[in-house]
C-alpha cells in the first residue's frame, strides 16, 4: 500500500504545481514614455511596448496613473492618451503593463514622466479668474442661429510689477482664440476680457480652457490656466415676452422660452408673484410656460419669471436673472386711468 500512497501523493503535488502561475513569465514596463503639451490645457501621453517582452498568447494593456495636478487612474489598450488638465502646476504620470484578461499575472513595474510647471516669479500670476458665457440670437446666418459671448475677469497678482501686462486665450474643442477687447485698471493693466462672439457651443459638453500669461520688464510672469464646465458658467437669459392678465379672480401668466440654443422642453421655470397690497410673495416652480392662479381680485400684483436649463438636457447650472417685473390688478388699473 505504501507505493500506492506515494504515487497518489506525488500526483497531487504535480497537479498543484501545474495550477500555479508561470513565475518565469514577467511583464516588462513600457518604454519611451513621454508627456507633451499639445494645446491649451491638453497633454498627450505616449509610450511604446517593451520590445524585450516575451511573446505569449496573453492580451496586454496599460494602467495609467495621473499623479499631479490631480490624481486619477485608468486602464487602456492604446499606447497613447490625451488628457484635458490644467498645466500651470505641472503634470506627472506613471504607466505600467498589465494583463488585460489573465489577472493571475502580476503587472510590471511603473515608469514615470513629468511635465514641469512653467517658469515664473511667485505671486505674479493672476488670481480669482471668473468667466461667464451668454447666448444671443445671431441674425446674420441660419447656419449658426445663436452666438455665445465670453466674459472673464481677474485680479492682478499681489507681487506682479506695475508694468505687468496680461493676455488671455480660450480654447474650446479645436478652436483657440486670443482676446482682443480688454478692460484695464488704473495702471493700464488688463483685468478683464470680452469676446462678443466665440466658437463655444452652448449645448456642448466639452470643458472650456482659459489661459492667461503675462509680460514685464522686471519679472517673469507666471501663467495661469483653468477649466470651466459650461453649465456652471452659462448665464441663462430670462424668459422672453412675459405677459399676464386677470379675468375676475383668475390670474393667467404666459411667457416664451429664453433666447437659447436649447429647445422648449429643456427649461424649468420659477414664477414669483408679489401682492403689493398685502406685501407677500408666492413662488411656484413650473415645467411649462403657462401659470394660472386664483387671486383676491382687489390687489395689484408684480410678476417675474426666471428660467434654468433642465437636468434632462445638461447638468444643472444656475438659473437666469428674474425677468423685468410686470404689474396687473386693481391698483395698476387705477394708475392707468389717471
Amino acid at each position: 500500500m505504501a507505493p500506492a500512497s506515494l504515487i497518489l501523493l506525488g500526483a497531487t503535488v504535480i497537479l498543484q504545481v501545474d495550477l500555479l502561475p508561470d513565475k518565469k513569465f514577467l511583464l516588462l514596463p513600457p518604454v519611451n514614455f513621454t508627456i507633451k503639451a499639445i494645446n491649451l490645457a491638453q497633454v498627450l501621453l505616449r509610450w511604446e511596448p517593451n520590445t524585450d517582452q516575451e511573446q505569449r498568447n496573453v492580451q496586454l494593456g496599460y494602467h495609467v496613473k495621473i499623479n499631479a495636478p490631480q490624481e486619477e487612474d485608468y486602464e487602456t489598450r492604446n499606447t497613447e492618451s490625451r488628457r484635458i488638465t490644467i498645466l500651470h502646476k505641472g503634470f506627472s504620470a506613471s504607466v505600467q503593463t498589465v494583463p488585460w484578461s489573465d489577472r493571475s499575472l502580476q503587472p510590471s513595474s511603473w515608469v514615470s514622466a513629468e511635465l514641469r510647471a512653467p517658469p515664473g516669479s511667485p505671486g505674479t500670476s493672476i488670481v480669482n479668474l471668473t468667466c461667464t458665457t451668454n447666448t444671443k440670437a445671431n441674425n446674420y446666418t441660419h447656419l449658426r442661429p445663436y452666438q455665445v459671448s465670453l466674459h472673464c475677469t481677474w485680479l492682478v497678482g499681489k507681487d506682479a510689477p506695475e508694468d505687468t501686462q496680461y493676455f488671455l486665450y480660450y480654447r474650446y474643442g479645436s478652436w483657440t482664440e486670443e482676446c482682443q477687447e480688454y478692460s484695464k485698471d488704473t495702471l493700464q493693466r488688463n483685468i478683464a476680457c470680452w469676446f462678443p462672439r466665440t466658437f463655444i457651443n452652448s449645448k456642448g459638453r466639452d470643458l472650456l480652457a482659459v489661459y492667461v500669461n503675462g509680460s514685464s520688464e522686471e519679472a517673469v510672469i507666471k501663467p495661469f490656466d483653468e477649466l470651466f464646465a459650461l453649465h456652471a458658467i452659462d448665464r441663462v437669459n430670462p424668459p422672453a415676452k412675459v405677459t399676464a392678465e386677470i379675468e375676475g379672480t383668475c390670474l393667467s401668466i404666459q411667457w416664451e422660452k429664453p433666447v437659447s440654443a436649447f429647445p422648449v422642453h429643456c427649461f424649468d421655470y420659477e414664477v414669483k408673484i408679489y401682492n403689493t397690497r398685502k406685501g407677500y410673495f408666492q413662488t411656484e416652480k413650473m415645467t411649462t410656460n403657462t401659470f394660472i392662479s386664483v387671486i383676491d381680485g382687489i390687489s395689484e400684483y408684480s410678476i417675474q419669471v426666471r428660467a434654468a436649463v433642465s437636468s434632462v438636457c445638461r447638468a444643472v447650472g444656475p438659473p437666469s436673472e428674474w425677468s423685468e417685473p410686470i404689474y396687473v390688478g386693481l391698483l395698476n388699473q387705477e394708475r392707468d386711468t389717471r
